[in-house]
Formats: structure tokens, C-alpha cells, sequence
């Protein structure tokens, strides 16, 4: 799924993301408001991932979505 369209569904793909990454809170989703680099810098922080890693969950993720 491309980013632009993540971006602008953000309301609604949350639910899901939460789904998937339980330790990140509602607070933090609607910080985060489908910016990809947030959403990696939430994800190192709460699972102590690097950067790629969680870039790559990210990808993987929304690539099983499209």
C-alpha cells in the first residue's frame, strides 16, 4: 500500500496498527497521524528495535494490506 493512501487513512488503518503493535498507546497513534518515520521512531522505542528493523516491520505489514 503506498504511504500517501496510509497517510490520508490514518483514522481508520489505527485500529489495525494498534492491533499489530499493542505497546503503542492511542496518544501515541494520534501523534504518530501516519507518518512513517514516527511510526518507526514509536516502534524502536517501545520494542528496542533499530531503525531498519522496524522499517522493515513497517513494509512488511502494510504490504500484506494492499
Amino acid at each position: 500500500m503506498n504511504w500517501d493512501v496510509i497517510q490520508g487513512k490514518w483514522k481508520q488503518v489505527k485500529g489495525s496498527v494498534k492491533e499489530k503493535w499493542g505497546e503503542l498507546t492511542d496518544d501515541e497513534l494520534d501523534q504518530i497521524d501516519g507518518n512513517k518515520d514516527k511510526l518507526a521512531g514509536k516502534l524502536q522505542e517501545k520494542y528496542g528495535w533499530a531503525k531498519n528493523d522496524a522499517e522493515r516491520e513497517i513494509d512488511d505489514y502494510f504490504r500484506d494490506k494492499s
